[in-house]
């Protein structure tokens, strides 16, 4: 998919990439984030990259809460994470068929576009291979963080990500390394 814009950028899945993954969770207080992430979140900001959180939010089509407590949530983030650039979630349930729930690339699009954001040169970091997938279908590089909560593993070849690393901090090192 072809978006070209003047910034790279680093697309970070929210739950069990840049936070302590808790199902469901839309309370400020109970956000706690990865091991790492302050200072991966830092050392790619100083390399020029805009950071944009991307995230599935299913619990708001479950009747969970409503969307408009994600903000809350935006809003954490942004005070434990001022380098953030973006905060983009999906609302939708898996069998909505949405162009934004990742594997789509529908949010990474979006941000593209409203941030004139180079996919091409910009990166995707998730725990999970429907992040691999969405960054692979927007035309980034991905990272895969294994952290235990993929299943799957299916590495195939035109799945494979750029790195699998064992945490965020790791992410932003193989990042950095390869600018």
């Amino acid at each position: 998919m072809a978006m070209s814009g003047d910034k790279r950028a680093v697309f970070l899945d929210k739950d069990g990439t840049l936070v302590e993954n808790v199902p469901y969770n839309v309370d400020p207080e109970r956000i706690s984030l990865a091991p790492g992430a302050v200072e991966a979140v830092s050392r790619l900001a100083e390399q020029g990259y805009r950071l944009i959180v991307v995230s599935n939010q299913p619990g708001v089509a479950l009747g969970y809460f409503e969307h408009t407590q994600l903000q809350n949530v935006k809003r954490r983030l942004q005070d434990l994470l001022p380098e953030l650039d973006g905060f983009y979630f999906c609302p939708h349930a898996p069998e909505h068929g949405c162009s934004c729930r990742k594997p789509a690339c529908g949010m990474l699009v979006r941000a593209a576009q409203e941030h004139a954001l180079d996919l091409h040169s910009s990166w995707m970091v998730g725990d999970i291979l429907d992040d691999i997938e969405a960054g692979r279908r927007a035309g980034c590089r991905t990272v895969l963080v294994d952290n235990g909560n993929e299943t799957e593993w299916d590495l195939s070849a035109a799945r494979r990500p750029h790195g699998r690393v064992a945490g965020l901090a790791e992410a932003a090192s193989l990042i950095c390394g390869t600018t």
